[in-house]
């Protein structure tokens, strides 16, 4: 005989993740321990980030109020073109939990913005390894410009992914529907990409910050879908609170790697800025 589901007592979900308390603890141990253990002030801690994902070569690199950025200028414009595309999709254009790529149009342009950034990031480092040998001039205001646009791009692949393996319930619709998107989204990048060029000074900190909240950011979302799929906990989250867990052990797992590549770079090379063998 079939019971009414309505006279069947109403059982708590389980929640989407066990043991939020120890991956809170886990994260809140991680950030302590980074911020303790680099030297330095603020921008001394925000260089140490940029370490682990850039050569930091001087020369390819802005210099605001006398102080290099923590990223060259080809990894300024990526990290801070990802972080800016995030931002577009979730809040210019309110696609929150968008779960499909983008029009094959746009796609194809995203990827002809990616071969820009590998034509010009090539053409930048032959002369480090031939001398005198370039296809053109390389200039820091073109390495910021086609890293900006290929940080757009990789903002617009990932953020469909990690909808899709995180929400229990993301919306089929894309995120980029149309070149007006990809165009408001392009005005964003420019606003950014002027900001640099300007070399302002009391931008010094803003833009330090934003660039390591950038790399942060990007590292965070791959390594929060990674940490997903590793525990099978696919689609199990409704709210942002509930999503606060993975994020958490997706930035945890960050900025260990963060700490990793700093003490082996510095371990095979005795230095964090620049890329001794080329310089």
């Amino acid at each position: 005989m079939d019971i009414p589901t309505s006279s069947l007592p109403n059982k708590p979900r389980e929640p989407a993740f066990p043991l939020p308390w120890l991956i809170v603890t886990l994260a809140a141990a991680a950030l302590l321990t980074f911020l303790v253990a680099t030297p330095g002030g603020l921008l001394d801690k925000v260089d140490m980030i940029g370490c682990a994902v850039c050569g930091r070569l001087e020369e390819h690199s802005f210099v605001i109020a006398g102080r290099q950025l923590p990223l060259c200028a080809r990894c300024t414009g990526t990290f801070l073109g990802a972080l800016t595309g995030f931002f577009g999709q979730a809040v210019v254009l309110r696609r929150r939990r968008a779960a499909e790529f983008p029009h094959p149009l746009v796609t194809v342009i995203l990827i002809g913005f990616t071969l820009l950034w590998a034509t010009d990031g090539l053409n930048s480092y032959l002369p480090l390894f031939f001398s005198g040998l370039c296809f053109y001039e390389p200039q820091n205001w073109l390495r910021l410009v086609t890293g900006a646009l290929y940080g757009l791009a990789m903002s617009i692949f990932v953020y469909p992914i990690f909808n899709f393996t995180l929400w229990r319930y993301p919306i089929h619709e894309r995120a980029i529907r149309n070149l007006r998107d990809l165009g408001m989204l392009l005005l964003l990048e420019a606003g950014i990409v002027g900001l640099v060029l300007t070399r302002w000074p009391l931008l010094l900190y803003p833009l330090a910050l934003l660039s390591a909240l950038g790399v942060l950011a990007l590292l965070t979302s791959v390594n929060s879908i990674l940490v997903v799929m590793l525990v099978r906990r696919e689609n199990v989250v409704d709210t942002w609170r509930e999503a606060s867990v993975p994020l958490l052990a997706g930035f945890t797992v960050s900025l260990i790697q963060v700490g990793v590549i700093d003490v082996v770079r510095y371990v095979f090379t005795s230095a964090l800025e620049g890329i001794p063998p080329l310089q």
